[in-house]
């Protein structure tokens, strides 16, 4: 065969033939690669919420095979446990032998649902996870100071290549709900959305979370066809009705909160099920119940509560509990749990703040807004006005669970945190917000007949650019500072850690970013620095160092300091920088500009084997 031959079958193959698939593949694939690597190298930021380094440092726990145990410790899962083990053992004094609170070894989390987590230890097994500073390597340290850290950039990669996988079920989704061309656009949207990026960076829960979500409206998606069929098949129905229960169940061992998609899940099948849906719909109920069951059992084994800490995160921010201060206690007044005042006060204004702050940009950009529009059209396809149903009703779903649901975890970090719920319905309405767009560009009379579909792509173009123009406007600007300094900064974490050893306790006000750099077993401040911080320093475990970062130090001085209470850490700060504290235990401090992020006390000059 000629050469010419040759080279003309391949053009074709390649431009008509089945090879233009594996080309516009690649070709996606490539620009996906290439995106990641400019936002590593450009927007890159290295774990900032506590959220993320709390589940990322019990994950190590895991796959290190310390079992699911946490060396961050909150005052308040130190009192779960310890009234747990002191009601099981009557009349036996707490002591070294006896050691209710579990402290003294590795302490059970009480925090973290086990899915995300079990998927990150597996990770940290097959990947080179290490926090070995480089301060000269480029990526890794820029003009001779530490930039990233390498397990954090892993995290990130990790959840980079699951938003590949979220884009393509999206691409997947509108395809069988629309077609072809609703689901490049969907795609491209998700693409170019910002907030989806951030959350890839973030080492949340979230981008997995999607993955299952996604996976879930799939599997709803099959099921509502199987049951529009002329004979539907019970059996097949069945078993679709059991993977999505057991997909929502899953997705409420990544997050608690999700669990409350049952209802929502329920409902679609009772609409969709035909007249075995209350079969259907109570499987999947089991199902999604049943998986949680296990997990369930094995905190009321260490704690007796269900759901750990996290069972009582409506009673957080409410009058009795303002910020943080149920995690922080020792001793709370569990008996206000009961009253029925505090969750109304709290659900209503969180309810107004996420109507006029979180429902405006459920989309990331302005889609949201076409997405509201497109509640007006009327599908001819029975499954697009189900789903349509389906988020509806999971929109106002978890709205509610995240107004009742909200901490201090959502004061930290607004958006980016394990709390948003509403960020997993931003798939289906970005693909609802193309569909409007499209049906609207259908009825423009385009004035150039003969390039119809070219002006048709141009639109849809510009579109997608318009949409992302939010986004793309802070990308574009100045490089973003990798660092989440203040308030902590790894490198100096590391030096206190490595001054402390492994089974002595410290205390902070960021214990969830020195129990995963510096891999110490580290407690959240005390309510007060009188009888909670010696309740816990002289009758669990000895405090042995406390390091305070600008969190605590940058105070206002006339509310935080001079009027708050005697014991207040406001109060000790003052004390600490002026007179020097003489009645506090921990007196030893490193020479200053030894540790630049905050303030370390120690109960002796533990340094001076050290260097500094």
């Amino acid at each position: 065969m000629p050469l010419s031959e040759i080279i003309q079958r391949i053009i074709y193959l390649l431009e008509v033939g089945a090879g233009s698939r594996w080309v516009r593949l690649s070709a996606v694939v490539l620009l996906f690669a290439l995106r990641c690597l400019w936002l590593d190298l450009r927007d890159y930021k290295n774990l900032s919420t506590a959220d993320a380094m709390d589940a990322a440092q019990v994950a190590r726990n895991v796959a290190e095979g310390h079992g699911y145990t946490t060396e961050y410790l909150r005052p308040f899962s130190i009192y779960l446990v310890r009234q747990w083990n002191e009601a099981k053992n009557p009349g036996q004094p707490a002591s070294v032998n006896a050691d209710f609170a579990r402290v003294q070894q590795a302490h059970p989390d009480l925090a973290n649902p086990p899915a995300y987590v079990l998927f990150l230890a597996g990770c940290m097994r097959v990947l080179p996870f290490d926090h070995q500073m480089e301060f000269n390597k480029s990526f890794w340290a820029e003009a001779g100071h530490f930039a990233r850290d390498k397990s954090d950039v892993l995290i990130a990669t990790v959840n980079q290549l699951l938003l590949a996988v979220v884009l393509w079920q999206m691409f997947l989704i509108a395809r069988q709900l629309f077609d072809v061309e609703v689901a490049w656009v969907t795609a491209a949207l998700g693409f170019a959305c910002e907030l989806l990026w951030d959350f890839s960076f973030s080492g949340l829960s979230t981008i997995f979370l999607l993955v299952i979500f996604l996976e879930l409206v799939r599997r709803l998606l099959a099921f509502e066809e199987a049951a529009r069929a002329p004979v539907p098949a019970h059996r097949k129905l069945l078993l679709l009705a059991l993977a999505i229960g057991g997909l929502a169940g899953l997705g409420a061992l990544t997050r608690y909160a999700f669990g409350w998609i049952l209802l929502p899940v329920v409902v679609y099948v009772l609409l969709a099920g035909g007249p075995r849906r209350w079969t259907y719909a109570l499987a999947a109920l089991a199902v999604g119940l049943g998986l949680l069951l296990p997990w369930v059992l094995r905190n009321y084994a260490v704690c007796g509560q269900p759901f750990g800490t996290a069972g009582f995160a409506m009673l957080e921010g409410t009058q009795y509990f303002p910020g943080n201060e149920l995690e922080q206690s020792l001793h709370p007044h569990l008996e206000r749990a009961w009253l029925l005042k505090p969750y109304w006060h709290k659900l209503w204004p969180n309810f107004g703040v996420i109507l006029l702050q979180d429902w405006p940009r459920l989309g990331g950009s302005w889609v949201t807004m076409l997405f509201f529009a497109s509640l007006l059209v009327n599908f001819r396809s029975p499954a697009a006005r189900r789903l349509r149903y389906f988020l509806l009703l999971s929109l106002v779903v978890f709205t509610l669970a995240q107004a009742l649901g909200r901490t201090g975890l959502t004061d930290q970090s607004p958006i980016l945190n394990s709390e948003n719920l509403l960020v997993l319905l931003l798939p289906l309405i970005l693909m609802y917000g193309a569909v409007f767009f499209l049906t609207c560009l259908e009825q423009v009379d385009l004035p150039v007949v003969e390039f119809k579909v070219q002006l048709r792509y141009f639109a849809m173009i510009g579109f997608i650019l318009l949409m992302s123009l939010p986004g793309l406007g802070r990308r574009l600007g100045e490089k973003a500072n990798p660092l989440a300094f203040p308030p902590y900064y790894p490198p100096e974490i590391q030096t206190i850690s490595r001054w402390m050893k492994p089974h002595e306790l410290i205390m902070s006000d960021v214990p969830w970013a020195v129990a995963w750099y510096g891999h110490r077993q580290c407690v959240w401040t005390t309510l007060n620095t009188a009888e909670e911080y010696y309740g816990l320093s002289d009758f669990v475990k000895p405090v042995q160092g406390l390091y305070l970062t600008a969190q605590a130090l940058d105070l206002k001085l006339l509310s935080d300091c001079l009027r708050t209470p005697p014991d207040s850490w406001g109060t000790f700060v003052l004390k600490t920088t002026t007179t020097g504290n003489p009645g506090f235990p921990l007196q030893f401090c490193p020479r200053p500009g030894v540790i630049k992020s905050g303030l370390f006390l120690t109960d002796r000059a533990r340094w001076l084997n050290d260097g500094p």
